[in-house]
């Protein structure tokens, strides 16, 4: 397996999907300009004094006044430099054209239309850096948002989201660092999870070496699965509407923009990139392509929505996937496991399911109670249907559990009998859950309940 590197992510067993090195904190001095605008940017700022975004109008008025950077930003070739930049510039972006929307939310509850136009001088400095990193020009996952906007509190420490700080801000508040923060976190056991997947595409054959790197895979799910659930303690689900109209993006959510945005100077056409979303996040795609769960995936617009995401992700993850589910295709790995009636094998990877079931739903509680509980607006930060999307994947999931167990025989370490059951549960779940999101008028503690009765409440 290949390592795919751009100078500031490298795919690999040391780094994972968390940079080579610490992003900058700041912009280098000859920016300054624009960091102390970013400085005073959020709602309330790192003095606790309340920042522009704090009062209506008040953001934008200072953005129209910043210098166009775009023959500075030219000349830039440090990838280093240009990440902060992208960062800087998806931040500007983001709160300028939400902040209408923003206050509207805070008069009536209800997210009010964006700006439409994006002035010149943010326009034509931010595409010009998007596409040195050959990536979108709109607020992102990898460089912006998450992976590329942590800080250490304390150098020597670690990745825990209660060591790492925000270089940037929206809310400025507690609740919006730990939920982004905790991302960047669960991102510190990658290395190991990239360990695991060199390791399964590497060995050609079944047996010991192949069991080992699949137990590692899910042995690493689970350490991750136990760092995501700490997201109902790093963010208060009540206050999730204090910065998620910022990560909200264009296409897809026309309530919003419903004429697109135009980037002045740039392009004479509206353009409309998808919103930030953890679903640009590379551990479950990467779980579901190495153990054959892309191979479930629906063939429906939801999974078509899911693809279209792989588009949203510096340019050597994506080939980093296109490589790896070449290989996974020419080899898949229940194929291999089936084949040679490995039984310990299957189990381990069963166990993989287990974790990309419970990590995804999982998600699907934080959806029911961080977003379906705040506000009736249907559509998730990337535009995407809030009730339909997460179990679109769940059911892929699901699906290969059961070929999977097909093949299995109970064991000493295995009851074929319980895993039914278990399963059983599961899908009676999530067909209950579907059944009452289907109803115009429902209420989400109806269906966030329901995992608590079955048995698989997240926390």
């Amino acid at each position: 397996m290949k390592i795919f590197t751009d100078g500031f992510f490298s795919i690999d067993p040391i780094n994972g999907f968390l940079p080579v090195s610490e992003p900058l904190p700041v912009l280098p001095e000859r920016y300054s300009e624009i960091q102390k605008l970013l400085d005073n940017m959020p709602i309330r700022k790192t003095d606790g004094n309340p920042g522009l975004l704090s009062f209506e109008g008040e953001f934008e008025a200072e953005v129209i006044k910043i210098t166009n950077y775009k023959n500075l930003v030219y000349t830039e070739t440090d990838k280093f430099v240009l990440a902060s930049l992208f960062r800087a510039y998806s931040f500007i972006t983001s709160a300028y054209t939400l902040a209408p929307a923003h206050h509207t939310f805070l008069k009536t509850g209800k997210y009010g239309k964006a700006h439409d136009l994006l002035p010149q001088n943010i326009a034509q400095p931010f595409v010009a850096v998007s596409e040195k990193l050959e990536v979108y020009p709109w607020i992102d996952y990898h460089f912006a948002y998450s992976l590329g906007n942590y800080v250490k509190i304390d150098k020597l420490g670690g990745y825990e989201w209660t060591n790492l700080s925000m270089a940037v801000k929206f809310s400025g508040m507690d609740d919006e660092r730990g939920f982004i923060m905790l991302h960047v976190d669960i991102n510190q056991y990658s290395p190991d999870m990239i360990k695991s997947v060199f390791g399964i595409v590497d060995s050609n054959k079944t047996g010991e070496v192949l069991n080992d790197s699949v137990k590692l895979l899910a042995d690493t799910l689970h350490k991750m699965n136990d760092r995501r659930k700490l997201m109902w303690e790093a963010s208060r689900w009540k206050h999730y509407n204090d910065f998620r109209v910022f990560i909200m993006g264009v296409k897809g959510n026309e309530d919003i923009f419903p004429n697109g945005l135009l980037y002045e100077g740039v392009w004479e056409e509206p353009h409309a990139y998808r919103g930030q979303t953890g679903a640009q996040d590379n551990i479950i795609p990467t779980a579901d392509i190495v153990s054959g769960v892309l191979n479930y995936y629906p063939k429906n617009q939801l999974t078509e929505y899911l693809l279209d995401l792989r588009q949203y992700r510096p340019v050597c993850v994506q080939k980093f996937f296109l490589e790896l589910t070449q290989q996974m295709s020419d080899n898949p790995l229940a194929n291999r496991l089936i084949n040679d009636d490995d039984q310990l094998g299957m189990q381990e990877l069963m166990k993989v399911y287990e974790e990309i079931y419970l990590f995804r739903n999982g998600h699907w509680q934080f959806v029911q109670k961080y977003i379906m509980q705040n506000t009736a607006y249907p559509k998730a930060t990337g535009g995407t249907p809030i009730t339909q999307w997460i179990p679109n994947q769940i059911k892929a999931v699901l699906s290969a559990m059961k070929v999977l167990s097909e093949s299995m025989k109970s064991s000493n370490e295995f009851s074929l009998e319980d895993w039914n059951q278990n399963y059983q549960r599961k899908v009676d779940l999530l067909n209950k859950q579907l059944e009452i999101v289907s109803i115009d008028a429902f209420n989400p503690e109806d269906v966030f309940k329901l995992n608590n009765d079955l048995g698989y409440q997240d926390f």
